[in-house]
């Protein structure tokens, strides 16, 4: 139980950490951000709690997958903010993630590739 709480504790202060950061500076926030420092951790995470190593490289393999159709979103969001506000902007920068993980995922289908 203390290692689980270790876990969340160290999740949750990185996190609050990169958004004080951002309050700061747009810039290094984004960058902080950028990085896969969660996808790593995760990955830590994993191999700390002795899981299969297939299993790690099976979820690094698929972060790789689903990463890629949510870039549109952080294309749509500033575009959207000053027409509709926050929240709908999200709401829709977010359907459009999860389309083009739908438009992927049949994509990648026909290469053997299984996302969904």
């Amino acid at each position: 139980m203390a290692w689980l709480i270790t876990k969340y504790f160290i999740t949750a202060a990185l996190v609050v950490f990169i958004s004080e950061i951002a309050k700061r500076s747009d810039k290094l926030g984004a960058i902080l951000t950028a990085l896969p420092l969660i996808s790593v951790l995760t990955l830590v995470w994993l191999y700390a709690d002795k899981q299969p190593i297939e299993r790690i490289a099976s979820y690094a393999r698929y972060t790789f997958w689903y990463v890629i159709p949510t870039l549109p979103m952080f294309l749509a969001l500033p575009v959207l903010i000053p027409k509709v506000g926050f929240w709908l902007s999200l709401l829709i920068s977010i359907i459009v993630a999860c389309i083009c993980l739908i438009g992927l995922a049949n994509l990648l289908r026909s290469f053997g590739i299984e996302l969904l």
